[in-house]
């Protein structure tokens, strides 16, 4: 990646991928965020240089920068990441840790943040927008749909299927071939054994709908 990257969102899932993108010795030109207390401060030595829809700062994408949509909220992801689309033709970038082991052979998406020491196994499929936190797994042929989200040390086994926007708790198992629906919710530390219908939320060992 030549062009240095822009990065909507200064928090939790921002301080992630500029970790990321720096473990890669990647220049990022600058963060963005809504919150004013973060305005004008820096991170990681990085400014934080004004709102995500600064539209001098925006207008640098494409040619000068890249992007990648950071914010905390799915529903602003998916919001920010459809504006830079239809506005500025602009695609978000991978944010993948240099201590992420990601198979040449797993298809990803676009705009996915992949922490350290998770792992991506070769025929898994990761959709766009997903945040896959440190220490977790997705197993062969496991498939995650847009932005879901996989928490550090969680575990899909093989041919685990996840829906859009559900999301995974940390160090959660989801054992193979157990279909998780469209944003399903499954509680840290759960052990998934069964499937699990879209918008329901499951936690426990075996987990069961709360």
């Amino acid at each position: 990646m030549e062009n240095p990257i822009i990065i909507l969102g200064a928090q939790t899932v921002g301080t992630s991928a500029l970790d990321a993108f720096l473990s890669n010795d990647l220049v990022v030109y600058c963060l963005l965020d809504d919150d004013t207390k973060l305005q004008n401060t820096e991170l990681f030595d990085v400014p934080v240089m004004g709102s995500t829809d600064d539209k001098e700062l925006l207008k640098l994408l494409g040619k000068k920068c890249e992007v990648f949509v950071a914010t905390e909220d799915t529903a602003s992801r998916r919001s920010l990441t459809n504006m830079l689309h239809e506005e500025y033709q602009a695609v978000p970038v991978n944010a993948i840790h240099q201590r992420a082991s990601v198979s040449v052979h797993a298809w990803l998406g676009h705009g996915n943040l992949i922490s350290a020491n998770a792992v991506v196994v070769g025929t898994a499929k990761i959709g766009n927008g997903c945040l896959i936190g440190p220490n977790a797994v997705v197993d062969a042929r496991a498939e995650l749909g847009d932005y879901a989200q996989l928490g550090a040390g969680a575990i899909l086994n093989a041919d685990v299927s996840v829906g859009e926007q559900a999301f995974i708790g940390a160090g959660a198992i989801v054992v193979a071939g157990v279909k998780i629906g469209n944003k399903a919710r499954i509680g840290a530390g759960s052990v998934v054994v069964s499937d699990v219908p879209a918008n329901q939320t499951v936690f426990g060992n075996p987990a069961a709908k709360v």
